[in-house]
């Protein structure tokens, strides 16, 4: 009498090998976790990216390149929504509240590392309220000033011996180009230039254009064409050399030793995202900065695709928040 599970033509022998083969593959399945299957599964709905500066600013820009990559690996839409205010820490304030797991924030590191120290009033602790998912992308400033000031080593000369009648700007209190400023008067011989805050990087170049500053850090790509007209001049970079500023030398090669500093921009989620969105989001934005395609997109619009895992950018903003918080303590700096 044939067994039931025998079909017309196949042998015992080959009812045989073909349960070997069933039980070999049967661990596979038992090793699939309950979190890699929710992995799997997320995204389950659109993913937004929270942006606290207006359309067209070089973090929205930034948020746009990586929305566009994330949307091609995830499977799923992903929406950059702009909530600009407080220098990015109304949408700050926004990502670290979200309850969705399908809300983000490209956030600068002013937003990780010197928010808290400048308003301790603030409704967020970035290091308590944030998941830390993966450095994006950053760029060095540039020290500018007018054409007729001097060079290197001369023009720190020249900034000491003018004391507090000359002026730096930058876009606002507690801004990087602000905190570098002030980092970089400590470093090159505490010159005494006058801080004047302004609304936006265009006012600023206005005003040195016109001299009513005769300094200030700015990204790249704001600060070539000044310079490639002839109608400012680089002192140097916040950086050692960068392929974004060719040509251009760091602060090092005019004396100023030990100074470093960049702006970043980074993805950040709330502190109780998920263990699926986190573990997804961290792997596929590093990757995304990475990949050939939105390296050159990247680039283009003045940044430099970084990635790198939760970790290196927890410790990224740990050492910018203790070198800009002794410059903050240092300076007596508080947002009026």
């Amino acid at each position: 009498m044939s067994h039931r599970f025998d079909r017309p033509g196949r042998t015992p022998r080959r009812l045989f090998g073909a349960c070997l083969l069933a039980l070999a593959a049967t661990p596979l399945a038992f090793a699939q976790t309950p979190a890699s299957r929710a992995a799997t599964a997320w995204p389950t709905k659109p993913v937004k990216i929270l942006v606290g500066f207006p359309g067209g600013s070089t973090p929205d820009v930034a948020a746009r390149i990586l929305a566009d990559g994330l949307a091609r690996s995830l499977g799923q839409t992903v929406l950059v929504e702009n909530r600009p205010g407080a220098s990015g820490n109304i949408a700050a304030d926004q990502v670290a509240k979200a309850t969705d797991d399908h809300t983000f924030g490209l956030v600068i590191n002013g937003n990780l590392s010197s928010a808290k120290l400048l308003n301790p009033k603030l409704p967020f602790d970035p290091a308590k309220d944030f998941s830390f998912l993966s450095l994006v992308a950053g760029a060095p400033l540039v020290l500018v000033t007018q054409p007729d000031k001097p060079s290197g080593a001369d023009f720190f000369l020249a900034a000491r011996n003018a004391g507090a009648k000359w002026n730096y700007g930058s876009v606002g209190i507690g801004s990087v180009g602000h905190l570098g400023m002030e980092l970089l008067k400590s470093r090159a011989g505490n010159f005494g230039a006058t801080h004047v805050p302004y609304q936006g990087n265009p006012a600023v170049i206005k005003a040195l254009l016109t001299d009513e500053v005769q300094m200030s850090l700015i990204p790249p790509g704001l600060a070539l064409p000044q310079i490639n007209a002839g109608k400012l001049k680089a002192v140097g970079l916040t950086t050692g050399r960068s392929t974004l500023a060719p040509g251009i030398p760091p602060l090092a090669d005019a004396g100023v030793r030990g100074y470093d500093l960049d702006v970043f921009v980074a993805l950040v989620g709330p502190a109780k995202l998920s263990p699926a969105a986190r573990t997804r989001m961290a792997a596929e934005a590093s990757a995304v900065a990475r990949s050939s395609e939105m390296r050159q997109r990247f680039f283009n619009a003045g940044w430099a695709p970084v990635g790198g895992s939760p970790e290196a950018l927890r410790t990224r903003v740990r050492n910018e928040t203790s070198l800009l918080g002794g410059i903050i303590m240092m300076r007596g700096i508080k947002l009026q």
